[in-house]
């Protein structure tokens, strides 16, 4: 691919039932969401990732899915898809959506056929077992919400695999008529406009699954299949994944052993992210000093996506006892807070306990790392979050545009809302609401916009080489840079609150005509950097060098 536009994105993560009301239902819909796109625009947006649009049953907020070739008709018609589409290419923002392919509701029309006869052409779509598999009560996804990962049907007389809940029963990924219809499902999206798809769980899409063994093979080949097909329908979509593996595995996502880019395009890099809460937590950058130097070279062509918040709950899973222990005493101290045993179900802005100067200094952390910076709705605004609400879904409240009923995000009545709007303590709408941040110019909306323009001039973050700059420096501060063709990049963070000096003249001799582009308040001309001011929980871009 000759454009890897992927690697200088920035990508906005929404909900649609969440994110705008247009007729009143009190569900976001598609045709609300195009009458925000200016608001991404603005804000610098090139990629909307869009949570499952499909029709759904409902009980996993659209991971349950019973019609793969529609939209949910709750957020509108093909047609206003189609729309979408249209306009955020007026803006130059593309859209990738949900791939969620390893289960399907069990409403789903393939698995209502399936389990009800032996002669069905979708029994062998889905996973059976003829007896209790020894394995059923192993490998949970949702420890407390789930007992088993195999469940008996009365009508089949058969257990079927589930990974997650039981009402998702898991496709057959042995079977080559599932993989085909995988890929007619991205070839008609692919059609319809989408620039690429987020795949939900792809170390279980590629599960080949055996009845009492708990560790199944898996199917590298069949992404390398997949990736290839996507391509060739369209030349620059790109495949995201999720996939929470062990360090080890990561570079085989990206790539077979040949040593190409030839399979997943980009990975959301749970490492870093667990690292990056772990320093916030200490407000110490050496786990992130750490996952620099232990991160897998990958292929050209592949990329780390980068994420504080996503819409799940922050994974501790890849940290020890004693580190994800720190983080909840930290960060979420209460049971509430907590989901699974290894995750915080909070908002960064109430995990920050609303310092703005934490806000800053955590996303100019993630924009200047290596990848390409994720970041959920609202989280430009500093939204809270509503720890009534069940699970997951405390993180899922409408936006909260502005001052008007229901945060301006309907004009339904409150009752009718999808969930409630974020209507109490320092969160409240009307408090963090993007109208008023808009008209301030001190506002972390407006922050956000001014170092997402930032990031965009500086191509070699993203497409660049990441690396820590070891020098001596006082205790909390980080010090990285990022070189690419376009020329090159430092970036000094403070995490703690103690204002700093460091002694970074070992780097002047790569500078030309340095320059802060970026920086939490105005600070001396850099000098010959022998002494490099950063506040406490500070930060500076400091432009070394640009490349003609």
């Amino acid at each position: 691919m000759s454009d890897r536009w992927y690697q200088k994105a920035v990508v906005y993560c929404l909900d649609i039932d969440t994110f705008a009301d247009s007729n009143a239902d009190g569900v976001g819909d598609i045709r609300g969401l195009i009458g925000r796109l200016d608001y991404l625009a603005r804000l610098g947006v090139t990629c909307l990732w869009l949570n499952p649009i499909h029709p759904t049953p409902g009980r996993d907020d659209g991971y349950d899915v019973e019609d793969f070739y529609n939209v949910d008709p709750r957020l509108g018609t093909l047609g206003d898809f189609a729309q979408l589409l249209h306009e955020a290419g007026n803006l130059g923002i593309k859209v990738i959506i949900d791939l969620v392919v390893n289960h399907t509701s069990d409403q789903h029309p393939w698995f209502q056929s399936a389990r009800s006869s032996p002669d069905s052409p979708y029994r062998d779509w889905y996973v059976w077992a003829d007896s209790a598999p020894s394995d059923r009560h192993q490998g949970m996804v949702f420890p407390g919400e789930q007992g088993e990962t195999w469940s008996y049907d009365r009508t089949a007389k058969l257990w079927y695999y589930h990974r997650f809940y039981k009402f998702q029963p898991d496709l057959n990924i042995k079977n080559p008529a599932v993989r085909e219809e995988i890929k007619k499902i991205c070839a008609f999206w692919l059609q319809l406009g989408v620039a690429g798809f987020r795949m939900d769980a792809v170390p279980f899409i590629i599960e080949e699954t055996e009845p009492g063994n708990p560790n199944s093979p898996k199917d590298m080949d069949y992404l390398t299949d997949l990736r290839q097909y996507v391509q060739w329908r369209k030349g620059d979509a790109v495949l995201l994944a999720e996939a929470n593996v062990e360090p080890d595995q990561l570079v085989t996502f990206f790539g077979d052993g040949g040593g190409s880019n030839n399979r997943i395009h980009m990975l959301f890099d749970f490492m870093l992210n667990g690292q990056l809460i772990l320093a916030l937590a200490r407000q110490n950058p050496e786990s992130i000093i750490a996952a620099l130097r232990e991160t897998p070279k990958l292929p050209p062509g592949g990329q780390w996506a980068t994420f504080l918040r996503n819409h799940d709950e922050i994974d501790l899973s890849r940290l020890t006892a004693d580190q994800r222990n720190l983080v909840f005493a930290e960060f979420g101290p209460d049971e509430d807070m907590q989901l699974y045993g290894r995750g915080i179900r909070r908002r960064l802005a109430p995990m920050l306990g609303g310092d703005r100067r934490r806000l800053e200094l955590a996303y100019s952390l993630q924009f200047s790392l290596r990848g390409t910076p994720v970041v959920r709705y609202g989280e430009e605004l500093g939204m809270g979050d509503d720890l009534r609400l069940e699970g997951r879904n405390a993180i899922r409240t409408p936006m909260q545009w502005n001052l008007l009923a229901n945060a301006g995000f309907s004009t339904a009545d409150s009752e009718k809302l999808i969930r409630p709007v974020v209507s109490t303590g320092e969160f409240d709408y009307r408090k963090v609401n993007a109208s008023d941040q808009r008209a301030d110019p001190k506002s972390l909306l407006s922050w956000f916009e001014r170092m997402i323009r930032t990031l965009r001039e500086a191509p070699e973050v993203g497409a660049g080489a990441c690396a820590h700059v070891d020098v001596p420096v006082p205790e909390g501060v980080l010090v990285h840079r990022a070189d690419d063709a376009t020329g090159t990049m430092m970036f000094v963070h403070n995490l703690c609150t103690n204002d700093a000096v460091v002694d970074l003249s070992s780097v002047y001799a790569d500078a030309d005509s340095p320059t802060d582009v970026l920086a939490d308040q105005k600070y001396p001309d850099l000098g010959k950097f022998d002494q490099v001011p950063v506040a406490g929980y500070g930060y500076r871009w400091i432009r070394l060098r640009r490349c003609s």
